[in-house]
């Protein structure tokens, strides 16, 4: 499988052949909703928490007598059925965290990047040097290439801080390393692009 390459300029040079082990590999549904479940669910801090009716204050005492009165049976104010009674069943501190295997991480990452090669989504783009920070610079690039529109993650070897500077006011552009790569990165985006360096330690990643 191949994939257009461009310079800095944003004109096309040809195409590079993509490594099989990366983007020719079974694409396993299930283990890549795993790998986005896992990721989603250990973003959450699990702090939501309310109180019940015993953690509620007042109580103690029978608001009015059980007969005579014309209302309904009261036995407390922290009754869930009162303002400002407890919740029924109220959310507690928890932790969402899920582990997968080295294997079965690598198998969806694997999967997610042939998914997208499949869908035409894969570019490879020479690594832009820049004196200084500037997004407009960055701004005309993908759209020479034609991604404008596009959700576009840029994965690099290693981030350049002025490069991580001239993306981040991008509202659709987000950067990566190819050693911190994951799987809901790959699945959130509509096309990814990749430095020449980025596709080589990405290879490595994957060999190691």
């Amino acid at each position: 499988m191949k994939a257009k390459r461009y310079g800095v300029d944003g004109t096309e040079k040809g195409s590079v052949e993509l490594p099989k082990e990366l983007f020719e590999a079974e694409v396993n549904e299930h283990l890549i909703w795993e790998a986005v479940k896992m990721y989603l669910g250990n973003q959450r801090q699990g702090t939501a928490a309310a109180k019940n009716r015993a953690k509620v204050s007042g109580g103690g005492r029978k608001p009015w007598r059980q007969k005579g009165t014309g209302r309904a049976r009261a036995g407390s104010n922290t009754s869930p059925l009162w303002p400002g009674g407890g919740v029924a069943f109220p959310p507690r501190p928890r932790s969402y965290t899920t582990q997968m295997n080295a294997k079965s991480r690598m198998k969806a990452l694997c999967g997610a990047l042939t998914a997208r090669a499949k869908d035409g989504g894969v570019v490879i783009v020479d690594a832009p040097v820049l004196d200084q920070p500037k997004t407009k610079t960055m701004a005309e690039l993908i759209e020479k290439i034609g991604l404008r529109e596009k959700k576009v993650l840029w994965v690099f070897d290693k981030i350049d801080e002025k490069a991580l500077k001239s993306t981040r006011n991008l509202a659709r552009v987000r950067t990566a390393e190819s050693r911190t790569l994951h799987t809901y990165a790959l699945m959130n985006c509509d096309c990814l692009v990749l430095t020449e360096g980025g596709l080589k330690s990405l290879a490595e990643r994957v060999n190691a």
